[in-house]
């Protein structure tokens, strides 16, 4: 009896490590923070300084409902073409977990963006945008906040494509967004 109990146990472990659910978001980032081919920043929301894009009020109650954005970004080079490649893949394979549900799609000057979110239509999580250029590398940003609506979140998103805010304060990463 013990040997079967044994064995039984042996199989549900072997399953549950088979069966591991895909990489998350937060583990990407943590894996590539050190990495030298990515700019890791935590920003709190008011870096954006977008008060000058007048917003509406809906805007800004949509503002108001983020606390901070976690952006990694992969400059590519001549020397890291590859790499690039591989961990493009990585990062659309995470998204296309059903967990993430497209809010919409942009063209911007940097190239084409998705934008997606975890959580429910009438409380998102987590807003998660993710933009490449096949010249610059690639933009992951999450945006974390409480509250958010995902109506707000689409007028907040197209009162900041509207701005002209074009990365400053943001360092590096502000040169990568202009370059």
């Amino acid at each position: 009896m013990k040997t079967i109990k044994f064995t039984a146990c042996l199989i549900v472990l072997a399953l549950a490590s088979a069966c591991s659910p895909t990489r998350s978001l937060q583990e990407y980032y943590v894996d590539n923070s050190e990495n030298p081919n990515f700019m890791a920043l935590d920003l709190p929301v008011s870096l954006l300084n977008i008060e000058r894009a007048g917003l509406t009020e809906a805007e800004r109650e949509a503002l108001g409902a983020l606390r901070k954005l976690n952006v990694l970004a992969f400059k590519k080079t001549p020397d890291n073409q590859a790499e690039f490649l591989t961990e493009k893949t990585k990062v659309k394979s995470i998204l296309r977990d059903s967990k993430f549900v497209e809010l919409m799609k942009i063209n911007t000057g940097y190239g084409k963006a998705t934008i997606k979110y975890l959580g429910d239509e009438n409380a998102i999580d987590e807003v998660v945008i993710y933009g490449d250029n096949d010249d610059k590398g690639f933009l992951l940003v999450r945006v974390l906040g409480e509250n958010m609506n995902p109506a707000k979140m689409i007028q907040f998103l197209q009162a900041l494509e509207k701005s002209d805010y074009k990365g400053e304060g943001l360092g590096p990463l502000g040169e990568l967004l202009k370059g």
